[in-house]
Order: structure tokens, then sequence, then C-alpha cells
């Protein structure tokens, strides 16, 4: 009788190889599939077939003034009624294009993390990071994340001087994922929404339009009547632009939604126009 010695044995791991290869390549079928499905659906978005469904996450970090939180909610359907008239300029028998849904006020003591760095590493550090902190926002809300096209986390406390409040804001281009930090009180809540909106315009594909260095309005892509004669004072505050042009160099910023207003150059960058 021959025997084998050790060496001649199939070892466990030769054994197993090609189920754990088996799985492997399941499991990154798998992860393809969902990727696919993720962006075709991210896409399909810009084709407003539909209203896209929006949550509107308020994020309560320390104490806030009660009348504040519930301005907040109530100046919803005011913005969405004001993004169904930018949009009616380009399409007149459009459908209304988002269908906001107020959630919260969530608590947390953390704001949304900001981004550190350039170049595509910080850039996935920073998707990372957003992801791991919304997570915990749904998970405190019982959110159904599946619902929405896209979410926006608008991360308020109370204002730190009566003087100046304080709003930022940071959104995956293209994505699903958008948020605000803000310091809120009633006098803050339309300019919240003004950037929260811009973020939610980030997640569609719209890109800034005002230069990173001065902050000023880049012209002509962010005026909401580029074609106005003459071009200042604009009536509007293109929403990718942040401010209303009045005067050369000089800009302010929107007091209340109706002055936001949608320019030629956000609407094609979303698909409102072709």
């Amino acid at each position: 009788m021959t025997q084998s010695t050790p060496s001649e044995r199939p070892s466990w791991r030769t054994r197993g190889k090609p189920v754990r290869v088996t799985v492997l390549l399941v499991v990154l079928a798998g992860v393809l599939l969902w990727a696919w499905r993720d962006v075709r659906s991210r896409h399909a978005r810009n084709e407003w077939t539909r209203p896209l469904s929006v949550a509107v996450v308020l994020v309560r970090r320390g104490p806030l003034d009660e009348a504040a939180v519930r301005a907040f909610e109530k100046r919803l359907p005011a913005l969405g009624e004001r993004l169904t008239a930018e949009r009616r300029r380009y399409v007149p028998d459009a459908p209304q294009p988002f269908a906001f849904t107020f959630v919260g006020p969530v608590d947390a003591a953390a704001g949304p993390p900001h981004a550190d760095g350039e170049g595509w590493i910080a850039a996935a550090s920073q998707t990372w990071a957003l992801w791991r902190w919304t997570s915990g926002i749904d998970s405190a809300a019982k959110l159904d994340t599946s619902s929405f096209d896209s979410r926006i986390y608008v991360a308020a406390k109370a204002p730190a001087d009566e003087e100046h409040a304080m709003v930022e804001g940071e959104s995956e281009e293209g994505g699903r994922l958008g948020a605000v930090g803000v310091e809120l009180d009633a006098s803050m809540v339309d300019f919240a929404l003004f950037v929260a909106t811009h973020e939610l315009f980030h997640t569609l594909g719209a890109a800034d339009e005002y230069d990173p260095a001065t902050g000023h309005t880049v012209f002509p892509g962010g005026l909401v009547d580029p074609a106005r004669t003459p071009p200042l004072p604009q009536a509007f505050a293109e929403i990718m632009a942040r401010n209303r042009p009045v005067e050369p160099g000089v800009e302010v910023p929107p007091e209340t939604l109706d002055e936001l207003g949608v320019g030629p150059a956000t609407a094609k960058a979303i698909g409102w126009v072709r």
C-alpha cells in the first residue's frame, strides 16, 4: 500500500480555491450590476419624466429656535413652487420638477464632514466620510433612503453672532447626497433653502457658476437672464452663482426664495433644455 506524503495531499486551500473564486466572481458581478443600475438611475433623473423625490433632512446640532424649525418646514412648498415656475420658463407645460419631503429635526452632535485636499483620493475620502455621516442620520430618522432620488441634509445650529450668520455646503456632483451647514434663525430660512437647492443641483450635474477665488458670478453662465439689456442689475440670483449681480463688481445675496432663478447654463446642465 502506497502512502501519500503530506506534500502529495491537496491542501484545504487548493481544494477550496475554485469555490472561493466563484463566490468572489458572483459578488463582483453583483456589485457591478448594482453600480450599473445606480448610474442608470441617477442619469434617468435628468430626463424629467416625473417629479424627483427629494428628502430635505434638518439635522439639529444643539438647541434651535422652534420658530425657525417650523418656518424651515413651511417654506419647502414655496421652494417647490419657485422651482416649478423656473422649470416652466423653459418648458411651459412641464410638471413640477421636484417633490420635497421634510424630515426631522434629527439630533446630531457632529456636522457634515468637510473636503480636505484635492484629487481623486481626497474626493473618494470625502464621499466615504459623507456617506458615513448621513448613514447615522438616516438610521436615527428611520429614513428609507431608497424612496428618494436625492437627499439634502441641513445641519443647523443657533447663530453664534447676531450680526453674522453663516451657511456653507458640500455635495456629490452627479451623486445623491448633499449637505449644508447653517447657523439658523428665522431670518436665515430662505437663504438656507437657497444653499440647499444649490447643493441639490450639484447632485443633478450642475457646476458652480462663480469664481472660487473671488466668489463673484461668472458671466454669462451665472446670469439668469444673460440677454438682458443692460445686463445689470439682474432681477434674480442664479442658483449656481449664489448672489445677484446689481452693478459691475457688486453683488448681493438673495433675501427670499422669490429671487431664486435658474439660468440657461444651469438649465442645460441638469437637462431642462437640450
